[in-house]
């Protein structure tokens, strides 16, 4: 491998935004790279957007009365919050050794469908204990996605390339709040059909859709570059080449458990896990309890004025506003997130492809999560929300605006800056359980008391993502001296074993900042 690949922010000539320059007489780098990213995002994308929703749309289901059917008390919501996150913790690193021994073709599409019809049965629980127990399956199936994919998209694309892709697949996130609160406004309207309560109908259709989609991609989902059927032959030896030039993507590296310890022995591999674990507490508080916390009282109380501006402009503002029962109110409510959302969307794919063309990830993060800061000191200010929800709203548009860049970010480095394909696979794994630890503490914090202002888990949130920046800007400065050690001692002419790779240890390897 060529040193200067190694470094990653020093090479350019395949990058997505090149002009197509031909190369070996008829294969264009950026055409080809635009077929890969229609074949492998879509595919993946549709996958995330699908375990976000089913993960989270628990909120919207909560304004639709799920609380109230199934006799929850006190804190008992946030216990199964929980659930989910302790399930997904503890499954992640096995699930991601399953992928390195299968093919993602099998296990991409098959995790889908367990968790796709575990999501179907939340819709059909019949009391609290059994809910408990989907909600942990849930967790404990769903953890074999994010961390597989961003360990499959590796194996496809160059360093330089991995972290707009890997951005765009976590832009799903994103959407998938848009359209959960556009699904639930229509699904609402189901209440009492077949006898069936609003709520069930949210966890059973979109619990079908999952499961519908995860047969399809069977067919949909393309393994690895050496044996995907939608490459031409010259196409398939043009990505070898191109990868080995870059990565370890082409090697044949067989499973060890050596390699997995390697990444566990790693601290920067327990740092970038700290990053996202100062992350994913005000990610998923953000997705699970703003759609139902701020709804039941800035959304909801905004939806109501806006309503009444246009059919009864005579209530006064101070009428009372928390949801209590369904209605056009809570529908109303769900609308309400989707705007949030996609604003996330928008600032996610354009800071990502910012930090694509200056190839540097820390001061987007720290920037992002200091956006998201802001948005959250805006929802602090707030003594009583009700009385003036368009301020609050305004705040969801920074927290989310900032938190869904920050993360797809920080998602990235892994798949950049480990080099060993068990090593990265184990990484990314560890990065995501890590970083979901944040948000099993993030799920007991929004408590049934502490509204509307919901003090504690706001302050917990700003911190965190104050927290982020330091973890950030660490890491950023321990990788930028490793990579000046290494530039000494090449200028020095230390000798280096050209003939063996020695993974992100090898002193030709430069880490991304």
């Amino acid at each position: 491998m060529a040193s200067v690949e190694k470094k990653a922010d020093q090479a350019q000539p395949d990058q997505l935004s090149d002009s197509d320059v031909e190369i070996n007489d008829h294969i264009k780098t950026g055409a080809l790279l635009r077929k890969l990213d229609l074949k492998l995002l879509p595919a993946v994308g549709i996958l995330y957007l699908l375990s976000f929703l089913d993960r989270s749309n628990i909120a919207n289901a909560r304004l639709d009365g799920l609380t109230t059917d199934l006799h929850m008390t006190g804190n008992q919501y946030l216990t199964s919050l929980t659930l989910f996150f302790v399930g997904y913790v503890l499954f992640e690193v096995p699930w991601n050794v399953v992928l390195k021994r299968t093919t993602p073709k099998i296990w991409l599409p098959t995790v889908t469908l367990v968790w796709g019809i575990i999501a179907t049965l939340m819709g059909v629980s019949q009391n609290l204990a059994g809910f408990f127990v989907v909600r942990f399956f849930l967790g404990a199936t769903e953890g074999g996605l994010f961390p597989g994919v961003v360990y499959y998209l590796s194996m496809w694309y160059k360093r330089n390339e991995r972290q707009f892709r890997v951005s765009l697949f976590f832009s799903a996130a994103s959407l998938a709040g848009a359209f959960g609160g556009i699904l639930a406004y229509g699904i609402g309207f189901m209440n009492g059909v077949g006898g069936q309560k609003g709520w069930r109908w949210i966890f059973i259709i979109e619990g079908l859709v999952t499961v519908v989609v995860s047969l399809g991609a069977y067919f949909f989902i393309a393994n690895y570059p050496d044996n995907a059927k939608f490459l031409r032959e010259d196409e398939r030896a043009f990505i070898h080449q191109r990868l080995k030039a870059d990565s370890d993507a082409t090697n044949a590296e067989g499973f060890t458990w050596a390699n997995v310890g390697s990444a566990l022995k790693d601290p920067k591999c327990w740092l970038y896990g700290l990053v996202y674990h100062s992350l994913s507490l005000p990610l998923y508080t953000l997705s699970l309890f703003l759609v139902s916390a701020r709804a039941h009282s800035s959304c909801t109380r905004l939806s109501s004025y806006l309503l009444t501006q246009f059919t009864n402009p005579s209530p006064p503002l101070s009428q009372p506003t928390i949801i209590k029962s369904l209605g056009y109110t809570a529908a109303n409510a769900q609308l309400l997130t989707v705007p949030p959302y996609a604003f996330a969307f928008i600032l996610t794919v354009s800071i990502a492809v910012l930090s694509e063309r200056t190839h540097r990830r820390a001061p987007f993060i720290v920037g992002s999560a200091l956006f998201a800061a802001i948005g959250y000191c805006i929802l602090l200010s707030q003594k009583n929300p009700t009385h003036r929800p368009g301020v609050s709203y305004l705040g969801t548009f920074f927290a989310a605006g900032g938190i869904y860049p920050a993360v797809a970010l920080a998602l990235s480095w892994p798949a950049i800056n480990v080099s060993g394909q068990t090593k990265r696979a184990t990484a990314n794994a560890m990065q995501i359980s890590v970083g979901n630890l944040g948000a099993v503490l993030g799920t007991q914090l929004y408590r049934a008391n502490d509204g509307p202002r919901y003090v504690l888990g706001h302050s917990f949130a700003l911190g965190y993502l104050l927290g982020s920046g330091v973890l950030v800007s660490i890491t950023w400065f321990l990788l930028s001296r490793e990579n000046g050690r290494r530039d000494r001692l090449e200028s020095e002419g230390v000798a280096e074993d050209k003939t063996e790779w020695h993974g992100d240890e090898d002193l030709r390897w430069r880490f991304s900042t």
